[in-house]
């Protein structure tokens, strides 16, 4: 599974990366810091989910409704440190399929892209 991560701080990035990367069948395609950066890789690489801080530059609003504009197939997990009911809320209304905080354990995050992705192609 191919995996866009889009987050503006890049030690978040980089943990999230060797994370994701432990995690047998999931690989990280591209590393980007802001929506816009986020889309165009989305759209390039169309890859199975994107993981997408909230709060990044441009918003995770406007990158998620951006991906689904290019990319329809990718899977979208909102990645946050701010857990609050209006977060998620606008992160769902933009198509965002699961929403992770920042303070759970990193298994969760596996657990939620392999699920998200396996929803997607039908290997449930």
């Amino acid at each position: 599974m191919r995996i866009v991560v889009a987050d503006d701080d890049a030690q978040v990035r980089e943990a999230l990366i060797e994370v994701l990367e432990a995690a047998a069948g999931l690989t990280v395609v591209a590393e980007v810091d802001s929506a816009d950066a986020a889309i165009a890789a989305c759209g390039r690489l169309r890859p199975e989910a994107a993981v997408l801080d909230v709060r990044m530059p441009g918003g995770g609003a406007a990158a998620a409704r951006g991906i689904r504009a290019v990319s329809s197939g990718t899977r979208l997990v909102a990645f946050s440190a701010y857990d609050e009911a209006s977060s998620r809320r606008e992160m769902s209304e933009a198509g965002v399929d699961a929403y992770v905080a920042k303070g759970e354990r990193s298994s969760r995050l596996i657990a939620v892209v392999r699920e998200l992705t396996a929803e997607s192609t039908g290997e449930r």
